[in-house]
């Protein structure tokens, strides 16, 4: 279970960077209190709470390559690969899949908006972060080793909904996001290990 959760940290929120063996990579980078700079940046779509320009900038250095939605990419200058669901393409040594992310029946995340998750392939471990969505068809085609899924319900699903997807989509560990800001408490996050049938760690949401 280390060995799979190796180099992922939790930033709060939807927020992750994840230390491969050749890059830094960051997904949805917002209210950042640190700044150890990207080699890649990952944005799911273009809400506040997960295209953050100011935190993107705390991040980039030379080189930096940022991979997203249209709605972002022309929001942004440099490096910026523009990705919609069902691309794919490699950067530094890592496979980037876009997969979709959205809600069937709410206005937050309207499927014609083109959101995205991203399904990261480093080393031999394949690493899903689902973005903002609820339980969707796409998911049953997932194979991972690790699903970082979004419990907190209203804008995304809640608790018992991701456990649905976490037992769909069988990982080897699951990770509850979107909880602790905005929406969603530590008690969602305990209510979806409860709820899931595949092995659950919680990551301590970090100081503020």
């Amino acid at each position: 279970m280390a060995d799979l959760l190796k180099g992922i940290t939790w930033l709060g929120h939807d927020s992750f960077r994840i230390t491969a063996p050749h890059a830094v990579v960051y997904i949805d980078p917002w209210k950042l209190n640190q700044a150890e700079k990207a080699d890649l940046i990952l944005i799911t779509h273009e809400h506040r709470d997960h295209f953050s320009p100011e935190d993107v900038e705390k991040l980039r250095k030379p080189g930096t390559v940022i991979v997203t939605i249209q709605q972002v990419a022309a929001q942004l200058k440099g490096d910026v690969r523009v990705v919609k669901p069902g691309d794919q393409m490699q950067v530094m040594g890592i496979t980037v899949a876009a997969v979709p992310a959205y809600n069937p029946a709410k206005q937050f995340h309207p499927q014609s908006a083109g959101h995205v998750g991203f399904v990261l392939t480093i080393g031999d471990r394949r690493i899903y972060h689902a973005g903002d969505t609820d339980v969707i068809p796409e998911m049953a085609g997932l194979q991972v080793d690790v699903a970082l899924l979004p419990v907190g319900g209203k804008y995304t699903m809640n608790a018992a909904e991701a456990a649905d997807a976490a037992n769909r989509i069988k990982p080897q560990v699951a990770v509850p996001m979107h909880w602790g800001d905005i929406i969603g408490a530590r008690a969602d996050a305990e209510a979806f290990q409860k709820k899931c049938h595949v092995p659950v760690v919680i990551l301590e949401p970090p100081p503020r």
